[in-house]
C-alpha cells in the first residue's frame, strides 16, 4: 500500500488509534484524526467534521463500534476504503504471524505462545489485544521474525486484508452480544480469522463443539483433553503430539481445566510451527499467567481468594466455578452487562455458599439467582460485595470474583477491577498502565 502523500483519516484515538498514526507518518501519509470523545477535540491535526473532507483511507481502531455507526456507514457509501488498524498493521508487517482468538483464553494462550517461541530462540513479538498494536510492531518486524498476534473480534470486525500464517480458534461461545446485536453476527467476525484459508495452518478446540463445527479446511490439528488418534490431546496424565510426550500435566504451572485447555492450544500453535518439543516443555515450565485470570491472591480469615476479573461473560465464569470444584464457593458477579441473561450460571446447580451481585445489573443478577433457589445478596459496587465477603471470610471458603460482565460500569478496564478487589481482599496491589 503506497500511502505517501495521501489523505488518510484514523478514527479512534486510543492505543491502536495512535500507534496507527505514527506508522502512517513514517509512511509519508498526511494524517487527519477523529474521535467520538470530545477530549481529543483540541489535538493537532483533529477533523471536526469528517464529513466534509476527501479521504483516501480511512483506518478505524478496534475501539468504535461499528454497527449503526452513521460515520462508517457515510465512508463506506460513498466508496471510501474503510480498513480496521488490524488490517494495516497486517499490510506492513513482514513477519510470519500467528493469529489466536477466542471468547476466553486468548491471552493467556497468546502469552504462552510467545515464551515458548521466545525460549526456542525466534525472534518474537507478542501484540494485538494482548495490549502492544500490530501498527507498533510492524515496521520493525523481519522476515524471519514471528509475530504472535491475540487477534480480538472488535478487530475483526472490519477488516478485510488480515491474514494468519497460523490462526487459532481457542473457544467459542456468546460474547459481546450489545456491540453485534446477536450470536450469530459474533460467530460471523471470528470467523474472518480464517478467510481465504488455502496454505493457512488451523488450530482448534476439538472439545468445544462451535469451534469443532467449523470445517474450514483439511489442514486443521485439533487439540483435546481427551485421547485424539492424532492431535495435541492428554494421555496418562500428560500432553501429547500424535506419538510424542511433551510435558506432564503435573509440571504445568497453571492452575485449573480452563488453563489446561489454554495450555493444549498453545502445544498444539508451537507444534504447528515446528518447535521442538524440550523447547516447548521448557517456555511451559517458565511461564508465569497473566493477572486476574483465575488469579491465586493468598487467604483472608481462612478462606482462599481468586481473581478472575477477566472472566467477563457466562462461559468465563462457569469455568471459573467449575475449576474450584464447586464447593463453598463465595461468588462475586456482576458489573456492566454485555447483553447476557445469567440462567446459564444459576440453572447449572452448581453448590454455591454464598452469590454476592452487585453494579449496574445486580438486580438483574440477583433476581435470576433468586429464581433458582439461592439467596444471594445485593450490593451497589463490586468494592461493596468485595467487602462484605472479606468481613464474613470463612475457614474454608473459596472467594471468587468472576463477573460474567464488563467493568465499565464502575472502573476502566477487568485489570482495574482486579486490583481493586485484590485491594480490598489483601491490602495490596500492583501498578498497572491506566488506559
Amino acid at each position: 500500500m503506497k500511502l505517501k502523500g495521501k489523505n488518510v483519516l484514523v478514527y479512534g484515538m486510543g492505543l491502536s488509534g495512535q500507534a496507527a498514526c505514527r506508522l502512517l507518518h513514517d509512511k509519508g501519509a498526511c494524517v487527519s484524526i477523529f474521535d467520538d470523545e470530545n477530549k481529543f477535540s483540541s489535538f493537532y491535526a483533529f477533523e471536526k467534521n469528517p464529513m466534509v473532507k476527501k479521504y483516501d483511507l480511512v483506518v478505524v481502531s478496534p475501539g468504535i463500534k461499528v454497527r449503526g455507526n452513521n460515520l462508517i456507514s457515510f465512508f463506506l457509501a460513498n466508496k471510501v476504503p474503510v480498513i480496521s488498524e488490524l488490517d494495516l498493521g497486517f499490510l506492513f508487517c513482514k513477519g510470519q504471524i500467528v493469529g489466536i482468538t477466542g471468547t476466553n483464553g486468548k491471552t493467556t494462550v497468546t502469552s504462552l505462545v510467545g515464551q515458548i517461541f521466545k525460549t526456542a530462540g525466534k525472534k518474537t513479538y507478542v501484540c494485538g489485544n494482548i495490549g502492544l498494536p500490530l501498527t507498533a510492531i510492524s515496521l520493525s518486524s523481519e522476515r524471519k521474525s514471528f509475530v504472535i498476534v491475540e487477534v480480538s473480534n472488535f478487530q475483526l470486525e472490519l477488516s478485510k486484508h488480515f491474514r494468519a500464517r497460523v490462526a487459532c480458534l481457542v473457544n467459542l461461545a456468546p460474547d459481546h452480544l450489545d456491540r453485534h446485536g446477536s450470536y450469530e453476527e459474533y460467530v460471523r467476525v471470528k470467523k474472518k480469522i480464517f478467510a481465504k484459508p488455502k496454505g493457512q495452518k488451523i488450530v482448534l478446540n476439538f472439545d468445544d463443539k462451535n469451534s469443532r463445527s467449523m470445517i474450514i479446511s483439511k489442514k486443521v490439528l485439533y487439540f483435546s483433553k481427551k485421547m485424539l488418534k492424532k492431535g495435541v490431546f492428554i494421555k496418562n496424565g500428560a500432553i501429547f503430539y500424535n506419538k510424542t510426550k511433551i510435558i506432564s500435566c503435573n509440571d504445568i504451572p497453571l492452575f485449573g481445566e480452563k488453563n489446561l485447555e489454554n495450555t493444549l492450544a498453545a502445544v498444539a500453535i508451537c507444534c504447528r510451527c515446528k518447535i521442538k518439543p524440550a523447547a516447548i516443555k521448557k517456555g511451559i515450565m517458565q511461564f508465569k499467567a497473566p493477572p486476574h485470570r483465575m488469579e491465586y491472591l493468598g487467604q483472608v480469615g481462612g478462606a482462599d481468594v481468586f481473581d478472575d476479573s477477566k472472566a467477563t461473560n457466562i462461559a468465563a465464569c462457569k469455568a471459573a466455578i467449575e475449576a474450584l470444584g464447586e464447593k463453598r464457593i463465595v461468588l462475586l458477579v456482576g458489573g456492566q452487562n454485555k447483553g447476557f441473561k445469567f440462567d446459564e450460571i444459576f440453572s447449572a446447580g452448581y453448590d454455591l455458599e454464598q452469590v454476592l451481585c452487585f453494579g449496574q445489573c445486580g438486580q438483574q443478577v440477583f433476581d435470576c439467582a433468586l429464581s433458582y433457589g439461592y439467596q444471594p445478596k445485593i450490593f451497589a459496587s463490586m468494592k461493596g460485595a468485595a467487602a462484605f465477603a472479606k468481613e464474613n471470610a470463612q475457614a474454608g471458603q473459596k472467594i471468587l470474583l468472576a463477573p460474567a460482565c464488563a467493568s465499565f460500569d464502575e472502573f476502566c478496564s477487568y485489570a482495574v477491577r482486579g486490583e481493586v478487589f485484590k485491594e480490598i481482599m489483601l491490602g495490596v496491589y500492583d501498578k498497572i498502565e491506566m488506559q
